[in-house]
């Protein structure tokens, strides 16, 4: 069980990084605009559409532990590069460092995990066990988000991205003493980028419940990452000062928790598929409220959807991982990212789009409105599965 503690230090580290509560005011101050980091998330997401499958092959022949030290050497170039970034030109390179660190680190995570617990038969845990890994997550994420906050009305920006990037090497250290488990693949693949992907894809056609779950897996995380992402833009819009946003994202943050620990419990109530349908029910009203009431009451509805969204994680990996084998575990669990970032470049075109038409209103209203035709979608394809 080293490695499960091991894990929990690791998701921590990498996430206590100041620089994400100020990380759109650093950017807009060194002149890049909101369409330039449209352009940069559809480039990130490019990266990981070239790169995730196979990083994902990679894994399953190379080692999880490998990949991970890489990824997460990688994030520390990261955040030195953007202490110096200054041009448009500068953020490209280092959106593109991040997309290939990601891209090196996912599936690997989720796959040490699962095979860790199954060296010692405990892979039943792994839904608890990844909720924990993204608790301890939340909490780096949170204490990041309180100093970065405070940081930034007692010092320049730029001290945000000092610690970030000193957080980022301890993460590094942590991962060089992963454990790589020693658990029994199939010899049976050759190891081809090819072979590997269209086991995966022939996967996900023999099982067609698994893919419609990831789906929506893919649609609800795609849909959360512009909240991510912009919220800061979001509060500004309403004059909210800066002092509070570090409050403001360390209690979203809180938020996510409960569903984080409570899926096992709900799983034994409700099936996947009507958990899922809530969620969406409650993103479509969510992003549409925030889209047209521009007030303070909009942050309460902000704190719902990241309250419903922690339960999105753990309940699709844990989906996914129980139904696949441990030859192709990082494999099919690229695919699922992957998915995400395709949805990502999707959705952020759209919301590209509006929101330089009008403003971050109008972008939060395409999102509300490409998820309520998503889970018309999603209910018609869970019924059809059902026969």
């Amino acid at each position: 069980m080293q490695n499960v503690w091991k894990l929990r230090f690791f998701c921590f580290f990498q996430s206590f990084i100041p620089a994400y509560v100020i990380e759109r005011l650093f950017w807009e101050q060194r002149g890049v605009t909101v369409q330039q980091v449209i352009y940069t998330e559809i480039l990130y997401a490019l990266t990981i559409l070239i790169l995730e499958i196979p990083t994902g092959v990679l894994a399953d022949l190379w080692g999880r532990k490998k990949m991970l030290v890489v990824g997460a050497l990688l994030c520390c170039f990261e955040f030195f590069l953007l202490i110096y970034a200054t041009q448009f030109w500068h953020f490209v390179i280092v959106v593109i460092l991040t997309g290939v660190s990601y891209s090196f680190q996912s599936g690997s995570e989720n796959a040490l995990l699962y095979e860790s617990l199954q060296e010692r038969r405990q892979e039943y845990l792994f839904e608890k066990e990844i909720g924990m890994m993204e608790v301890s997550q939340l909490i780096g994420a949170i204490l990041g988000a309180l100093s970065g906050s405070w940081l930034a009305n007692t010092h320049p920006l730029e001290i945000n991205y000092w610690i970030s990037f000193v957080s980022s090497l301890v993460a590094f250290g942590v991962s060089c003493l992963f454990i790589e488990p020693k658990v029994t693949r199939s010899t049976s693949l050759p190891p081809s980028i090819w072979v590997y992907t269209k086991s995966s894809l022939l996967f996900f056609r023999s099982k067609p419940h698994v893919l419609v779950i990831i789906s929506a897996g893919m649609v609800l995380g795609a849909s959360l990452n512009f909240i991510h992402e912009f919220w800061q833009l979001y509060l500004s819009e309403l004059q909210i000062p800066i002092a509070y946003f570090g409050l403001f994202s360390a209690s979203c943050m809180l938020l996510q928790i409960p569903g984080y620990l409570f899926v096992p419990l709900m799983q034994k109530h409700f099936h996947p598929t009507s958990i899922l349908i809530f969620i969406q029910t409650i993103f479509i009203f969510g992003f549409a409220y925030i889209s047209l009431v521009h007030h303070i009451t909009s942050l309460i509805v902000f704190g719902l959807l990241f309250l419903v969204s922690g339960m999105v994680v753990p309940l699709v990996s844990g989906y996914l991982h129980h139904r696949i084998d441990a030859n192709m575990r990082a494999t099919i669990d690229s695919f699922q990212s992957l998915g995400t970032n395709i949805a990502v470049m999707g959705i952020g075109l759209g919301f590209g789009h509006f929101t330089s038409a009008s403003n971050i209103f109008g972008g939060f209203g395409f999102i509300a409105c490409f998820c309520f035709l998503f889970l018309f979608v999603f209910s018609f394809a869970t019924l059809k599965n059902r026969r």
